[in-house]
Formats: structure tokens, sequence, C-alpha cells
């Protein structure tokens, strides 16, 4: 039996909760939060901004009801503010708490930039139910809607607003969209954003907010453009990125990685052996590059919860995490875009620092049969090694189910670190209404082999 203490209440620490009670139904589990909410689920905001989720309690996972009827002890509203590793001691709310074992899932914030007057009325950020029922309601009495950044969860937003009938302003300090997939892709991406959002969206690339307009309420009216514009909106939303918070364990003598995140083993544990770190605070291991890296997402974040639980509750052998891909996807309306691994101008900069030779193709080839009515194009781009014909990396868009199909297959295929040889030889599917005779992954094989041959 443990005492087995998890602080913060997303994604990882409630999964790191249920799990924890499950190893070992004698564990004595706390999970403790500063928030008023636990096991929700973030991702699903943009939908219920959009619509599509009606009610926003559909993304309360669990309740504080359902943790104690399964024997964990949940406090909320309750902030952990030392960490006492010597002593196996946190405080929280002023009290000291003993523990065995101690899980941080302390999430991440909006990484909000250095702007004048950010703290006005209707400047919005989106990292809670709260703010995602604060958002819709301003929506619902608003004609146009400034949002800044263009990244996925900004796209997710667009569709949300334009679906609502707002005009959309973006500013962003990069010069296009989704600035972490390659620029031919993000092109692509960024004309079909403009396809379908028609003439309701206005852009501002390259491009930063020097100062919010304000009326004498300190409400948002607008925005002061580094380019010396000035545009006008209803409100605001922040889709600036995330930081991990770390705050709490860096006071407390845990080490912070390379990446600003918590840094943490394969197995989850910080440099005490009795402290763990999981999710959105915590670091994360690149499988292909076998570097650190970072990245927010609720599925890495509840495999993590999970893996810390595991080893937190053992005695003995310890399960280790093999780390993450980088795999994203979101749509846009009927547009899926997704990518998995590495992206070429990525690739590139790590040619000396990881002995590569970053390759790569692109195709475009319908996603079933040309025949059949429901037919759709889909773009596919491969990335791989030359000297070693390694997979590296893959990015998709075209219909919703066609992409996330194929991206789902490189993802495999990179994490059995496959060949190029390896992926042409895949025996896939075959019908028309699901894929064309040669599937589009085998056609850009074949291109890319064509490559590496030359």
């Amino acid at each position: 039996m443990k005492k087995i203490i998890i602080i913060g209440g997303g994604a990882a620490g409630a999964k790191a909760a249920a799990k924890a009670k499950r190893e070992n139904k004698s564990n004595i589990v706390e999970l403790y939060t500063k928030d008023s909410e636990v096991s929700c689920s973030l991702c699903g905001l943009p939908y219920y901004i959009e619509g599509s989720v009606r009610d926003i309690n559909d993304l309360i996972i669990r309740r504080p009801q359902d943790f104690v009827n399964n024997g964990i002890q949940v406090f909320l509203n309750h902030e952990a503010t030392q960490i006492f590793p010597e002593q196996n001691s946190i405080l929280i709310s002023n009290n000291h708490i003993f523990y065995d074992e101690l899980i941080l899932a302390l999430g991440a914030n909006v990484s909000v930039p250095e702007i004048i007057n950010i703290d006005a009325k209707n400047i919005f950020t989106l990292r809670s139910l709260d703010d995602g029922v604060n958002i819709r309601r301003k929506m619902q009495q608003s004609k146009t809607v400034v949002v800044v950044g263009a990244g996925l969860i900004a796209i997710e937003l667009i569709e949300a607003f334009l679906t609502n009938g707002l005009n959309v302003i973006v500013v962003e300090a990069k010069d296009r969209f989704v600035s972490d997939f390659d620029r031919d892709f993000s092109e692509i991406i960024g004309k079909e954003i403009l396809k379908k959002a028609q003439s309701r969206i206005q852009t501002y690339f390259s491009t930063t907010i020097v100062r919010f307009k304000v009326d004498e309420q300190n409400t948002f009216k607008g925005a002061v453009l580094s380019n010396g514009e000035e545009i006008f909106a209803d409100f605001c939303v922040l889709s600036t990125g995330i930081k991990p918070n770390i705050e709490l364990a860096q006071k407390s003598g845990i080490k912070i990685g390379s990446t600003g995140a918590i840094n943490v083993d394969n197995k989850m544990r910080t440099n005490y052996d009795n402290i763990f770190a999981a999710g959105d605070c915590a670091q994360k291991y690149c499988i292909i590059t076998k570097q650190s890296t970072y990245i927010g997402l609720g599925s890495i974040a509840n495999k993590e919860g999970r893996i810390a639980a595991i080893n937190a509750s053992s005695t003995g052998k310890l399960e280790v995490f093999d780390g993450i891909l980088n795999s994203v996807v979101t749509r846009f309306f009927d547009c899926s875009i997704s990518r998995v691994g590495l992206t070429k101008e990525y690739a590139d900069t790590l040619q000396e620092k990881i002995n590569i030779v970053p390759v790569e193709v692109v195709i475009t080839k319908k996603d079933k049969a040309g025949y059949m009515p429901n037919s759709n194009n889909i773009t596919l781009k491969l990335v791989a090694d030359k000297r070693s014909g390694e997979l590296l990396g893959a990015q998709a868009i075209g219909e919703l189910s066609s992409t996330l199909k194929r991206i789902n297959t490189i993802a495999s295929s990179l994490k059995s670190k496959m060949t190029v040889d390896g992926l042409l030889h895949l025996d896939l599917p075959y019908a028309p209404p699901f894929s064309s005779s040669i599937d589009p992954i085998i056609t850009a094989a074949y291109k890319l082999k064509d490559l590496l041959n030359k």
C-alpha cells in the first residue's frame, strides 16, 4: 500500500488517479487541483463553441463524485505551493501533506504575449470550460472577432466562428497558417481556409499586435498592429501556443529540461525517484530524433498519466514510455489536416545532429477509385532519410477520413523504423469505396524510392 498524491486534475492527473487506484485497491490516492473542475476534455472546447457539442457538461469526462465512488479523494480549489522532496511532503493550501509517491500533472497555460492592455475585457484564452462558455456567449452577441495565432487550435476556432456567421480577422506573427507544417503544405492549407471562408476572413501575417484599443471601461474595441494599421472587432481570442506550468517544480529543486518543461526519464520520473511528472508540464522524447521535444496533447497526457501511476504504484519492475512521434490532426469543415514525424524543413535543421539527409516527395491523387461518386483528392507528402532509406515523417490534407487513415499507417511505420522499401511492401486493403488499387501511400513510396536511388 502506498499513499499517492496527484497534483492536477487534467487528462494526465485524472488518468493517473484512476490507474493508481486500479493498480492496488489498498493505495491511498488523493488528487488536488487548484481548479473548480476535474477530468474535462479541453480538446472539445472549439466544437462546443461551434455548436456541434451542445452542452458544456458533455465535456466533463468524470465528476469528483465518480472518483470518490472509486475510493479516490478529490480536492478542488486546492493549490500546491511548495514541495519538500527530502521530507516527502507538499504544501497545499497551507497544509503539509505527506506522500510516498507524488505525481505532478500541472498542465500548461496559454503563452500570453506582452501587449499593452492585454488585461482588457473581452480578450479571451481557451484553457477551461469557463473559457469556452464565455467565448461562446460573447460570440453569440458579436459580428467580428480577432484571432491571434494561426496554428491548429486557431483553425478550429476560425471554423467555429465562421459557422456561426462571424467575420474573422487573423493576426499571426509567422508568415503563414500552421507554420509547423512545411511551407508548401501550409500554403495548401491556407488556400483551403481562404476558399471555404470566402470573403469573411481577413489575414495579417508577419504581423503582431502592439496595443489593444479599449474604451473607458477597459473593454476591448480593436488593436493597433505592428504595420501601423488599426483593426476593430467585438472581441479577441488568443491562440498563441502553450507553455508548461513548471513554477512549482522549479522552485522545489525538480530539474527542468532543455525545452522548458519538467525533465523526466522514460518511466516518467523526475530527478527524484518518487516524484513523477506527466502531461503538458512534462518534457517529451521524440522516437525519431532521439532528442527532447515538447508538445501538449490530451492523447499523450493520458498515456503518460497511466505510466506514471503504474510506476508510482509498483514495488518491482517499472513500465517504460517509448516516446512520441508528434502526431497531430485537425479538421477545417470537410477537410482533414494531419502530420506525423518530422517535416522536411525541421529535418533539414537536424542533418548534422542526427546524421540524416532528408528527401521528400509530394503526390496528389484520388483517395478512392476515381469512378466512385464520392472520390476526392488527397495530397500526401513523405519524408525519408536518403542514406538509410528510413521514413522520417508525413503530412496529408484531404477529405476527413481519407487523410487520417494514411497518417495512422505512416505513424505505425515510423514506430517500427520502417524503410521506404518496407512501406512499398505493406499489404494495404483495397476496395473501390476505400482506396485506389494502388493506395496513395504506395504511390508516394514509389516516387520516394526513385528519388532515393538517384
